[in-house]
């Protein structure tokens, strides 16, 4: 069958983005689902901070490569042995499945699997497959969903069935942007009632984690970000406090406001800056979660007597540490109860002519999340 799809031919093309366009737009080839195997008719992707990356080249991908990691769709075929999806069926797509029986998948961490990390280095399906070409050439998925396509052919691990009466392009939200969001609010640092929150980068992933923590019981959540901008939104979404990251006093200002510092800071950013300011504003025995990602070489520095004096924890949330199958149906409930408002976050939406136009709007920090219409 052929498709329309956003194809990367090469990292670390420049910005603006709608000049040098490292998203092209074209017609590619995609095989019916083989055995085990589910082919989904994308009806919307995100745009996502992890896009930029991949565009910009801070971690590498084997080219060329259909792009899109977020979305949601509905089945249009089973492959053989496929037994827990059908056709017709609403599903969210997302990177954080796992082969199901290595240490890590049996220990309900998948997004830790081996078997998926290889397989997304290769650009295969998890299965080891490869499902997409273009004149005969091959080309790769994107962590084993390539959502900035009209079709995509995954396999079942990599799909969440959903409620038919969500909207899909708020559902495709779900498969990234608030798994990490939530997730590293209710699975990895697992706030409770009463604790107190620094949320460091309020975009799409920031925000949801803003929302988490409400639901969580935060009594205090401090929203910081270089973009005043975003405040009233963060403010309404659940955030007690807004401070600049830009201001100088920043560090003294939460630690006034807490007490001497907050239980749980998350960096959203993956920047070095903002790393540091999470460290210096979690309190004695708190916690700093890294979410963001910045360059795979990038090191970061901190001081390690204080550490050690001061029995903070640093802790890696990839995904947000989330069990897809678990969480995604759980974020959703709360999505249809008014707890977690997660269409508040849609900055609107495109056909692929816009695609790389919207990279450099991302890029300057004016949208939170931008959805692709494939079939628009």
């Amino acid at each position: 069958m052929r498709m329309i799809a956003a194809v990367m031919y090469e990292q670390g093309l420049p910005a603006p983005y709608a000049e040098s366009l490292p998203l092209k737009i074209e017609e590619v080839d995609i095989e019916g689902p083989g055995e085990g195997e589910v082919l989904v008719e994308v009806r919307a992707a995100g745009l996502c901070h992890s896009d930029l990356s991949q565009v910009a080249g801070l971690r590498k991908r084997t080219v060329p490569v259909v792009m899109g990691h977020e979305g949601a769709g509905i089945v249009r075929e089973v492959g053989g042995g496929v037994t827990e999806l059908a056709p017709g069926d609403h599903v969210v797509m997302t990177v954080g499945s796992g082969c199901g029986h290595c240490r890590y998948c049996i220990g309900r961490r998948p997004v830790l699997c081996d078997a998926v990390g290889a397989s997304r280095a290769k650009g295969l399906l998890l299965n080891g497959r490869r499902a997409l070409s273009r004149g005969g050439s091959p080309l790769f998925h994107h962590s084993g969903v390539s959502s900035f396509a009209q079709y995509a052919v995954t396999v079942p691990g990599s799909l969440v069935k959903i409620d038919p009466s969500i909207p899909l392009d708020v559902a495709a939200l779900f498969g990234c942007a608030v798994v990490t969001g939530a997730g590293c609010v209710f699975n990895a640092a697992r706030v409770h009632a009463g604790h107190t929150v620094a949320v460091i980068g309020l975009g799409g992933v920031g925000l949801c984690s803003v929302m988490a923590a409400k639901v969580a019981g935060a009594s205090q959540i401090i929203g910081i970000d270089i973009n005043d901008s975003k405040f009233p939104l963060a403010q309404e979404l659940g955030c007690t406090h807004t401070l600049s990251a830009r201001d100088p006093g920043l560090v003294q200002q939460v630690k006034e406001l807490t007490g001497g510092g907050v239980d749980f800071a998350f960096e959203i950013s993956g920047s070095k800056p903002a790393m540091a300011t999470a460290i210096a504003i979690t309190c004695k025995g708190g916690e700093v979660v890294g979410v963001g990602m910045g360059s795979s070489s990038d090191l970061y520095e901190y001081a390690h007597t204080a550490l050690v004096a001061e029995e903070k924890v640093f802790r890696g949330s990839l995904m947000g540490s989330c069990v897809p199958k678990r969480d995604i149906p759980q974020y959703l409930a709360y999505y249809q109860q008014g707890r977690m408002p997660v269409d508040r976050l849609m900055s609107g939406t495109m056909s692929f002519d816009a695609l790389n136009i919207a990279l450099d709007r991302l890029e300057n920090g004016a949208v939170l999340r931008q959805l692709l219409l494939p079939h628009r």
